[in-house]
């Protein structure tokens, strides 16, 4: 099996700094040159709409550090609230590997030689159930608003991503399943139950083709 170039930072000491950097709200920037030019790619944009929301994300990748930078904007174009489920979970923030209310830190999953997932969505409870479960934990977003957000993240894969996706998860907001909001930075933060798994709608950008830079048609 292949290994990434040993100039770049070993994938997943990369990932921990990028996730330790989101966990302490930081502002995370592209890296420059010394010409003072941006190193990371310029953003290719995609638009996903389901589940009466629609999201339109901006993918950016650097391969000297293999991470890829998304910004995003979810719109809520339905008749009610629902939750969007990239605020990480509870066990994250108590532990400090998250700022409360901040975006979490994307799990992934590699389904094929160099195809890479990235998902903020809510997770089923563990299988046998932690002393501390990871409940998720979801922005409330009021029909007509919107809710932007940002990440950057390394997948610690031991070779080098060829395409990568972002899927979101989005739920109807109700008053079962989500319990003791919180107010931060604007944003309504609530915790869900973990069947949200089951009834959540992902939205997933398409491919990125990581060398051409671009999204992959359809």
């Amino acid at each position: 099996m292949s290994k990434r170039p040993s100039s770049r930072m070993p994938p997943r000491l990369a990932a921990v700094l990028l996730s330790s950097a989101l966990a302490a709200g930081c502002a995370l920037s592209a890296d420059r040159d010394p010409s003072g030019t941006s190193s990371m790619s310029e953003p290719t944009t995609t638009t996903v709409e389901a589940a009466g929301g629609r999201l339109t994300a901006s993918f950016a990748y650097t391969p000297r550090t293999g991470a890829v930078e998304v910004h995003y904007r979810f719109d809520n174009v339905g008749e009610s609230p629902l939750a969007v489920f990239d605020r990480g979970d509870r066990h994250a923030v108590l532990v400090g590997r998250q700022h409360g209310g901040a975006v979490g830190a994307p799990h992934f999953q590699e389904e094929a030689p160099g195809d890479v997932v990235l998902r903020h969505a809510a997770r089923p409870l563990p299988e046998p159930p932690p002393t501390v479960p990871p409940t998720p934990l979801a922005a409330r977003v009021e029909p007509g608003a919107s809710l932007a957000g940002e990440f950057l993240f390394a997948p610690p894969t031991e070779r080098e991503p060829q395409r990568i996706r972002w899927c979101l998860g989005v739920a109807p907001f109700d008053t079962e399943g989500f319990t003791q909001p919180e107010e931060v930075d604007g944003v309504e933060v609530w915790r869900g139950s973990f069947d949200l798994a089951a009834r959540q709608t992902l939205l997933c950008t398409p491919w990125f083709d990581v060398a051409a830079q671009r999204f992959e048609a359809g």
